[in-house]
């Protein structure tokens, strides 16, 4: 048996120190380096991206300054991207809304003045001709305010609507006509008559029936108010070569669109009216909720006259979706 005295253990064990000391200093500063770059390359940068979106928590979003981060090819530019595009959504989103706020208020602003100055002159009135014809332009002011807030409340709810309704495949010629079906039950004698004409092949598009339905009232609506006595709207669905293949067309006889104004139709609040329309019966909203609608089911929709011998006989709203099992 050996035996070593306990100086000789001593001695070896310090040896063993000394010997694995370089060792030791090799693997903390290893350590110290991995942790510097760790905090340099993913912790430092995650702190500061949770930084900016404490920002756009504090809703602050058109103030952040992000990291530039985006040209990374790791997890962490993608979360910088990722918070970049829900910057600029959430910006563009406040912008909107900022608008649409100024526009109602300019809007609402218009029928109360001219009720406020009504109210103002009533009192002074001492015929009773005079006395009606005040009263007759406050019920058109109240009517033009209640579409006014109909409209708003319909356009303000339309987003949580679309995102909040799962779409799924819509038959557009049982659709359409459900809701031409609708007008034709309604009809009054002297109301403009809605024509349908659609395909034996049933058309698909995915989508919610709310929304659409809402798309397709507005625009016949729209083109029953500019079509003439003795006139009709007509609706044709079909099918195309398009990258969007389905089509629905509405068309009028009414007096068309200013050249000009083949876009602004599409904006909030545009409204021109013939001669001799009621007043206060469209908010200037319908076409926008229509381009709205449609571009969440990732369609388009456009404003053209209907041109016959040289002359103007009418206007065309055309819209495009994306089909549902388009054949081959």
């Amino acid at each position: 048996m050996l035996t070593l005295e306990a100086g000789s253990v001593d001695e070896i064990l310090a040896a063993q120190r000394r010997a694995l000391f370089p060792f030791a200093l090799v693997a903390l500063g290893v350590n110290l380096l991995a942790s510097l770059l760790l905090h340099l390359f993913v912790a430092r940068p995650i702190m500061r991206l949770s930084a900016a979106a404490d920002q756009v928590k504090l809703q602050r979003a058109r103030a952040i300054s992000l990291p530039d981060l985006e040209d990374r090819k790791d997890e962490i530019g993608d979360l910088a991207r990722s918070l970049e595009s829900m910057t600029d959504t959430l910006s563009t989103r406040m912008d909107a809304i900022e608008r649409f706020a100024a526009d109602v208020s300019h809007e609402i602003k218009n029928p109360l003045t001219s009720i406020r100055s009504a109210l103002e002159t009533l009192p002074l009135v001492k015929t009773d001709a005079h006395r009606e014809k005040l009263t007759a332009l406050l019920q058109q002011d109240v009517r033009r305010l209640d579409r006014l807030i109909t409209d708003i409340s319909n356009a303000s709810r339309l987003d949580a609507e679309l995102s909040r309704d799962r779409p799924r495949p819509i038959t557009l010629n049982q659709l359409l006509t459900d809701i031409v079906g609708v007008y034709d039950t309604t009809a009054k004698p002297g109301d403009i008559p809605v024509l349908f004409q659609a395909p034996e092949t049933p058309l698909r598009v995915m989508g919610r029936d709310g929304p659409l339905g809402q798309v397709f009232r507005n625009l016949i609506d729209n083109a029953r108010s500019f079509s003439p006595a003795g006139g009709a709207v007509r609706v044709s669905l079909e099918e195309t070569a398009d990258d969007l293949p389905v089509r629905v067309r509405v068309e009028d006889q009414g007096p068309g669109i200013p050249p000009e104004n083949l876009e602004t139709v599409f904006e909030r609040f545009y409204t021109s009216r013939p001669q001799g329309a009621k007043f206060g019966s469209n908010s200037g909203l319908g076409l926008s909720i229509v381009r709205q609608i449609v571009e969440a089911h990732g369609g388009r929709v456009h404003a053209e006259n209907r041109v016959e011998d040289g002359r103007v006989v009418g206007a065309r709203f055309e819209i495009l979706f994306p089909a549902v099992g388009r054949r081959a």
